[in-house]
């Protein structure tokens, strides 16, 4: 149900069910008074906790349930239900305590407490320790118990009471800032080094391009998709709202450091047991590595003897065997390729999984987990990458050079490549590496057998590794396009790998290092749709934008109707790590949409190694 219902019901609907006209006279209002909106939340919040400028909270999204339940709780406490029976009402269903109020005209509205009486005090001290352990469990009451031992004045409200409210409204304050205002966040992966460290804990600026209303404002304070030891959804899908932002600051700029909901994000396989595993993958390019897997084993079992012919061949060759298999037998899976994903999707649905990581004993990298998870797009996975084209802007990759509008992307002093080496009887260069502070353990090179194969380095460690090695040669790693020339033909190894990188289609060629030329869709921008380009906006159309897609023979057609054009609803932006060989960015998962742009990265005010401790000099930096 949209938010503004909620709205409308807390404003309208629950003073009239809640029968406040016949009890505001008791506690020194008007009757009619009930009925004013907002005035009437005034009063209430005024009555029953003495804060009247509360009823300015009902209006902030995410907040509004929070306020309202206060509202219902100190409301009717001044009428004498204390109980924690009384309480857990007060908070999920207040009607029937409100009817008995409104009713009862001999039961009069309570002075407020008197804590000096142990009596009145009494009579609420259970009700006081259910809202201290809802606000916080279990640790609010230790705050509560470690700092009252002092002297207690007389008069002065319980600790639990004292600590309760304050925690209670220091969360809603909290809220409002984490949602509104800024979040903290911390870098989990390498996809940004060497601009950002794993191990930083950085501000993200939500007011740089404006905040987001809650599309999913009912939801647990402080988390963000799911309750940490618990591992349940941190909020509900009962309450919902449209996109829509605050006005900010500015707007999105061309190479800002920003984080958003990951856009793969939607539906995600959900396994809180390895949050680094497979939780927040992109889950669409886990659906192909499935598909292919099942493949593989009906191939191996149907197509027998070719298939131990070609592993044979490639024991004899030296060439890769799944390579060979592909390209002898795999327009079998090209062809009907949405048969082996619908059998891929059943298997992750009902938790199971063997392409990725986990216990080969029980077959090739099985995982169990708990099947898949639709994320709306605000609890979707937060990520941070570099925003390197804006709306309407037509990039390409050649060769690992970015090119904006036909022109080389800026090339920030951070920014990482990879690069092959070859040492030449070099044998100090270990040792160099680890004068220019890169460790293994940080992934700063990857080593083999013979030594060190690749190394990821900035642009002025690589000047100062070529001065400190001169004989050793830097090769920049590249895994290129198959072929410019159009009448190629990619053998079918090499149109399975297309499904790697975005648009995930077998007969468009793209690569960590070479992509093809592209615009980046810009909202009212009008596209000619063709059965050669509609893979580019297939996802736009359909999981950001809501519309039914269809490719039929005689062309495409969206929500049931014929089309050969489309125009844009929303600004898209193509993001892309520093670490450009270590990051999964736009270029596997594709356009990132305006409503997924969470806010720009700002300081980083913590930053700890797993392997060297506390980084000092990172403390409180700018990103740039």
């Amino acid at each position: 149900m949209n938010v503004l219902y909620y709205f409308l019901f807390l404003l309208l609907i629950h003073p009239i069910i809640s029968l406040w006209w016949k009890s505001f006279e008791r506690m020194g209002a008007k009757s009619w008074q009930a009925f004013v909106p907002v005035y009437n939340y005034y009063l209430v919040f005024k009555f029953g906790a003495g804060k009247p400028w509360w009823c300015l909270l009902m209006f902030i999204p995410g907040i509004h349930i929070v306020m309202w339940m206060v509202a219902n709780v100190s409301y009717i406490r001044r009428f004498g239900f204390y109980s924690i029976a009384d309480t857990l009402q007060g908070i999920f269903f207040p009607y029937l305590i409100l009817w008995k109020i409104a009713n009862d005209q001999n039961l009069p509205a309570l002075t407020p407490t008197n804590w000096a009486s142990p009596v009145e005090a009494a009579k609420r001290a259970n009700s006081d320790h259910l809202a201290l352990f809802l606000a916080l469990p279990v640790i609010g009451h230790l705050v509560a118990y470690v700092f009252s031992f002092r002297s207690k004045r007389i008069g002065k409200k319980s600790a639990i009471k004292e600590w309760g409210d304050s925690i209670i409204f220091a969360l809603v304050a909290a809220s409002i800032i984490r949602t509104y205002v800024f979040e903290p966040f911390q870098i989990p992966t390498g996809s940004m080094e060497k601009t950002l460290l794993v191990g930083d804990f950085l501000f993200v600026n939500k007011l740089a391009y404006g905040p987001k209303v809650p599309v999913t404002p009912l939801s647990f304070p402080l988390v963000h998709n799911t309750i940490p030891w618990i591992n349940v959804k941190s909020y509900m899908g009962i309450e919902k709202s449209n996109y829509y932002r605050l006005p900010g600051f500015g707007k999105v700029n061309r190479y800002d450091v920003m984080v958003f909901n990951y856009p793969s994000g939607d539906t995600a396989i959900y396994d809180p047991r390895v949050p680094n595993g497979l939780m927040g993958h992109d889950y669409h390019q886990v659906v192909n590595s499935e598909a292919l897997w099942y493949w593989f084993q009906e191939a191996s079992q149907t197509h027998r003897e070719a298939f131990q012919t070609l592993q044979q061949k490639a024991m004899t060759t030296g060439e890769n065997a799944e390579t060979l298999i592909m390209d002898s037998l795999g327009g079998e899976f090209i062809q009907n390729v949405e048969k082996w994903r619908n059998k891929a999707r059943t298997a992750i649905a009902s938790g199971v999984t063997y392409s990725r990581g986990g216990m080969p004993e029980k077959g090739l990298n099985y995982i169990e987990h708990y099947g898949v998870i639709y994320r709306p797009v605000d609890k979707r996975e937060n990520y941070i990458k570099r925003c390197v084209a804006i709306p309407g802007d037509e990039i390409e990759i050649k060769n690992s050079v970015l090119y904006i509008n036909g022109k080389p992307a800026k090339v920030f002093p951070n920014q990482n490549m990879a690069y092959t080496i070859n040492p030449s009887g070099e044998p100090l260069l270990e040792r160099y590496l680890t004068s220019l502070g890169l460790s293994q353990n940080e992934g700063d090179y990857v080593m083999n057998g013979n030594g060190i194969e690749v190394v990821y380095l900035t642009s002025s460690k690589l000047a100062e590794l070529k001065r400190l090695s001169p004989k050793t040669s830097f090769d920049l790693y590249l895994t290129p396009q198959y072929s410019d020339n159009k009448a190629y033909k990619p053998t079918n190894s090499e149109l399975i790998r297309n499904l790697d990188n975005f648009p995930k289609d077998f007969y468009v060629n793209n690569t960590v290092s070479d992509f093809t030329k592209f615009r980046i869709p810009a909202k009212g921008a009008i596209v000619k749709l063709t059965k050669d380009n509609i893979a580019w906006y297939r996802r736009a159309i359909t999981a950001y934008e809501g519309h039914k897609l269809q490719e039929k023979n005689d062309g495409i057609y969206i929500d049931g109707k014929k089309a050969i054009t489309y125009k844009f609803a929303m600004n898209y932006y193509w993001l892309m790590g520093d670490n450009r060989y270590n990051s999964a960015d736009s270029r596997v998962w594709g356009y990132v949409p305006e409503d997924h742009v969470v806010g720009k990265a700002s300081v980083v005010w913590f930053s700890k190694s797993a392997f060297t401790g506390v980084r000092w000099d990172r403390l409180f930096t700018k990103i740039q």
